[in-house]
């Protein structure tokens, strides 16, 4: 299984995450694009940051909302979501060819993510975007029931989908994630969050009213601004190879 993380969103003077004590432990690295956070500084020294640790680097695209850290609806047609998405992963692209290595995964974040698990326009508009840039770069999907608009348009458009679940956050009795403004959605506890990496392995996550449900996983995401990251996917990865199960970058053969 792929262990990612959410990286690269420091943006100017500001730094957020801890990216250099991060990259030790995970496997793939989700690098922001500089419209929800990061710049071209920072992307820079983030690409060359993962290729160092032999880390998958994947590009975060998100809406252009720095103020909002790329977490607020925003009404866009298709063609402006694709558009947006071709300048945001092409940019991060031409830093990977800088540094002589490759992108291998787009991973949306924030709103976009969330919108494209809802509405098929918005899924679809992301899918033509990373299908017109580049045909084999995976497209990263929420896991479960409510990821299957994303997975079938994909599928559909010809891309190679991988499977995300969320050990770090809370989710809802329907298989999506519990809002942040709502108390425990965001899990710090590195014990509590590994127990949950290990069951989404093992194809579940217990929802915050106890019902399970069934996942098929294929990576793991840890939000790089919570405040435990680092001790969350050291954690995580200690437990995972305690159970004899692999930790490699998507897209890896066996």
């Amino acid at each position: 299984i792929d262990l990612n993380c959410d990286m690269g969103e420091s943006f100017g003077a500001y730094t957020i995450g801890m990216d250099h004590e991060v990259m030790a432990y995970i496997s793939s690295a989700n690098i922001a694009c500089g419209w929800h956070a990061g710049d071209p500084q920072v992307m820079d020294r983030t690409v060359r940051l993962a290729a160092e640790n032999n880390v998958g680097i994947g590009a975060h695209p998100g809406y252009p909302d720095l103020l909002g850290f790329g977490r607020r609806k925003m009404a866009l047609s298709p063609a402006e979501i694709e558009q947006y998405l071709i300048y945001q992963v092409g940019a991060l692209a031409a830093f990977c060819r800088v540094h002589n290595t490759r992108l291998v995964h787009v991973n949306p974040h924030g709103a976009l993510y969330l919108d494209a698990v809802e509405d098929k326009t918005t899924a679809r508009a992301i899918a033509q975007g990373i299908m017109a840039l580049d045909p084999d770069l995976i497209f990263v999907a929420l896991a479960g029931r409510k990821g299957e608009t994303m997975r079938k348009v994909g599928e559909e458009i010809g891309l190679n989908v991988v499977y995300e679940a969320f050990p770090d956050r809370a989710y809802t009795p329907e298989g999506t994630l519990q809002p942040r403004s709502i108390k425990g959605a965001v899990i710090s506890d590195p014990a509590l969050v590994a127990r949950r990496a290990l069951d989404m392995a093992n194809g579940f996550v217990t929802a915050v009213d106890g019902t399970r449900i069934d996942l098929d996983v294929q990576t793991l995401c840890v939000h790089g601004d919570n405040k435990s990251a680092v001790d969350l996917v050291k954690t995580i990865r200690q437990t995972l190879e305690n159970q004899g199960i692999t930790v490699q970058p998507m897209g890896k053969k066996e």
